[in-house]
């Protein structure tokens, strides 16, 4: 089954939905709210968008993070025209949520509401504002030439449009035996797999979202990256540890093991760098990374108060069911996921080093290239 009509978090606003588990995206989306704010005072000062602004947020989820950026874009509209004495006139913002086919955007709708009484206590100093749904896979075209202002992404471009066909096409055979992703012990065929789809994969969104984009427009990226020569960790890596457990009690099946890869791939830096020029459609403003805990660095959120182990295991385990089961499911079913998410937190709970563990986030800004 393709991936795009699978690959979905958790849905709704129950306890395993990704409404209520997405605290390590809100960090992440925080973090990076600096660099947003820049970039659309620069678009707001430097763009002749003729009252109409567009802006588009690629891989927007459900729940209230999905919001929460474009209540931030409001927001310093709001004060850049307060700071320029009202000479930034945005009288219509229209606003475009994209995902794949699955995302749960009767969600998003049902925030809607809220979202608008939000707007109209700042004073309406945004005037009209529309908020669209593009359901569509963003590894292509969604949207005519020339349309869009500002493009915003976070926590999803370290998903692939699939995972690579080497690793399992080939007349050897699994090419990733016994695990779900890349590893620091992968083959070297494995990780050139993985770049490969990768390259291909950003390139063309690259391609896609310069044809989108209106001259002097501007993109605003964030995702999972990797550090260079240095040990790959990711808590998807504990999963596949689980499953092969679980092959050798006879509870999974070792060819659905063999023959699963995870779509998801960490690049570094210099291999962003790197697709970005080779592509050509844009210039490159900002390319940087961040550490993100695994745990979304909780233990700020509580001051005195110790998180231990468990803790912290139960609170990922759940934002990693939350966005992983319904592609798991598809191929392991669904009789098993309780089993192998109880594993799973238990695992990372007696991981000595789990406080230390992080992401490392890659962020990036670049502009349309003239």
């Amino acid at each position: 089954m393709a991936t795009e009509r699978i690959l979905c978090m958790n849905g709704g606003m129950e306890e395993r939905s990704y409404a209520k588990n997405s605290t390590l995206q809100e960090k992440v989306i925080l973090k990076v709210k600096p660099l947003l704010e820049e970039n659309v005072k620069r678009l707001l000062c430097c763009t002749n968008f003729k009252n109409n602004l567009k802006v588009a947020d690629l891989g927007c989820s459900s729940g209230p993070n999905t919001l929460m950026v474009m209540f931030d874009i409001v927001t310093i509209i709001n004060n850049t025209k307060l700071s320029l004495n009202g000479e930034v006139p945005v009288t219509v913002l229209q606003i475009y949520l994209n995902d794949l086919f699955g995302n749960d955007f009767n969600n998003i709708f049902k925030l809607l509401p809220n979202f608008y009484q939000r707007i109209r206590e700042t004073g309406d100093k945004v005037g009209a504002c529309f908020v669209n749904a593009t359901p569509g896979n963003f590894y292509g075209r969604l949207f005519p030439n020339n349309y869009i202002h500002f493009f915003h992404s976070s926590c999803s471009l370290h998903w692939l449009s699939q995972a690579p066909e080497k690793l399992t096409k080939g007349a050897a055979g699994p090419l990733n035996k016994g695990n779900i992703c890349m590893t620091t012990t992968s083959l070297p065929a494995v990780y050139e797999a993985y770049f490969e789809q990768f390259q291909r994969d950003f390139k063309l969104f690259l391609k896609s979202r310069s044809d989108e984009l209106k001259p002097g427009g501007s993109i605003l990226l964030t995702f999972v990256g990797r550090e260079k020569d240095q040990e790959i960790n990711y808590p998807w890596l504990v999963i596949g540890m689980v499953l092969k457990d679980m092959v050798l009690e006879g509870l999974v099946e070792e060819g659905k093991l063999d023959s699963f890869n995870l779509p998801i791939y960490g690049p570094t830096i210099e291999e962003v760098r790197h697709v970005i020029e080779a592509e050509g459609s844009f210039t490159l403003q900002t390319l940087k990374s961040f550490k993100m805990g695994w745990d979304a660095n909780l233990q700020e959120d509580v001051g005195a108060c110790v998180l231990d182990s468990k803790m912290r295991g139960e609170f990922i385990a759940k934002y990693a069911r939350s966005g992983l089961e319904p592609l798991l499911t598809a191929e392991f079913g669904k009789d098993i996921m309780d089993e192998l998410f109880l594993r799973f937190e238990k695992k990372l709970s007696q991981l000595k080093d789990l406080d230390t563990l992080q992401y490392t986030n890659l962020v990036m800004s670049m502009m349309k290239a003239c």
